[in-house]
């Protein structure tokens, strides 16, 4: 049987979660999540840590970046499981955000017919064209200014380095 009290060991959480343990150690220095220490120095983790892991993994794919996410979080309840509707009122506010990216990944598919991979024939009618690096000093710039801001704003915040969780 199952201690439901007892604190999930880091091995523990990366298993059910599917985090690598680095994953764990930057959403903690991050403040996303919290960890309790043993005597000896070892993280343990409370149970709900693993739906809040679930909901960062969530976010992250929607689309949020790290400080919405953070944000997000602190509207939960600290000392207990969050509850359904602790939940809803979340996920309510993800619904323009997810229309959003529908929107604009329908126009990036719409517009990129044939055009994936920049096999384009016409540069004339090519969506990602640059013609003498106009963007260069554009506050869309760095990166793919072109393409719409919901599927830029994931790795606007991020350095290179903190991409991967």
């Amino acid at each position: 049987m199952i201690d439901k009290a007892a604190p999930l060991t880091v091995g523990d959480v990366t298993h059910r979660s599917g985090f690598a343990a680095s994953a764990l150690r930057f959403y903690e220095a991050q403040g996303l999540i919290e960890a309790i220490r043993t005597g000896g120095g070892q993280r343990r983790y409370r149970r709900d840590v693993l739906r809040r892991l679930a909901f960062i993994r969530a976010a992250r794919n929607v689309g949020l970046t790290l400080r919405e996410v953070a944000a997000e979080l602190t509207r939960l309840p600290g000392g207990r499981t969050p509850t359904a509707k602790d939940w809803a009122g979340i996920s309510r506010d993800w619904r323009a955000r997810l229309d959003d990216q529908i929107a604009a990944i329908e126009a990036l598919r719409d517009g990129l017919t044939g055009c994936i991979g920049c096999g384009c024939l016409s540069m004339k009618t090519c969506i990602l064209n640059n013609p003498d690096d106009v963007l260069a000093g554009s506050p869309a710039a760095p990166g793919a200014a072109l393409l719409p801001k919901p599927l830029r704003a994931l790795w606007d915040e991020q350095p290179v380095a903190q991409k991967s969780p």
